[in-house]
């Protein structure tokens, strides 16, 4: 693809600041990239192909903006890491989080994001995690700037109610602390789903 394509499907999917600095990114790197559809397991991904030695990395296009920098510049941050150290260190360890956070703090700022999001991503930021998910006050934060949809969050969800999640029903048993102990309809099998999970709600759930 090039340079003119990249930066025109980076404008599609970024905000307006962020494209310049995501273009020095992708040419100062030299890594492959590609916008992929929706991937209910992972918002991006980070891959080195040892046979042809080539980097590559993808995103998902149903991602909002924010939702879609953040998500590349994480992957991003893996690259960079692996440029430095390789498989020798955890992949979400204290030498990727420190990647992330260096190549992050150019877009802290309300060019970029607005407040609502800016706030709980600072924080994140002391301290990020392996996704956005683990960390439900950015999630909401990003959620509401998704397009319209039917779904709530699983905190939303009543104890005792039935909810779809990834095309299986579910009933939620007992809230923990960030996440919610689950029982497959199905199966009876109990799973711990995060509570910042996007659901379903049935009208008649119980």
């Amino acid at each position: 693809m090039s340079d003119e394509k990249h930066r025109t499907a980076f404008a599609r999917h970024l905000p307006e600041g962020a494209v310049d600095y995501v273009m020095g990114l992708w040419k100062e790197l030299k890594f492959h990239f590609k916008i992929t559809p929706n991937r209910q397991t992972k918002y991006g991904d980070y891959r080195y192909d040892p046979n042809t030695r080539k980097h590559s990395i993808s995103v998902n296009g149903t991602l909002n903006i924010y939702a879609f920098l953040i998500t590349y510049i994480h992957e991003v941050a893996h690259k960079t890491n692996y440029d430095l150290h390789q498989n020798r260190v955890d992949p979400h360890g204290k030498e990727w989080k420190h990647q992330f956070k260096k190549l992050m703090i150019p877009m802290l700022r309300e060019e970029i994001f607005p407040m609502d999001i800016l706030a709980p991503l600072a924080r994140h930021m002391k301290n990020p995690k392996a996704t956005s998910v683990s960390d439900p006050e950015l999630f909401k934060a990003l959620r509401k700037y998704d397009k319209p949809s039917t779904d709530v969050f699983l905190s939303d969800i009543e104890t005792g109610h039935k909810f779809l999640f990834r095309k299986k029903i579910y009933l939620k048993v007992q809230q923990k602390r960030t996440r919610v102990l689950c029982e497959a309809i199905d199966t009876g099998k109990q799973y711990l789903i995060s509570s910042s999970a996007p659901v379903q709600q049935f009208k008649n759930s119980k």
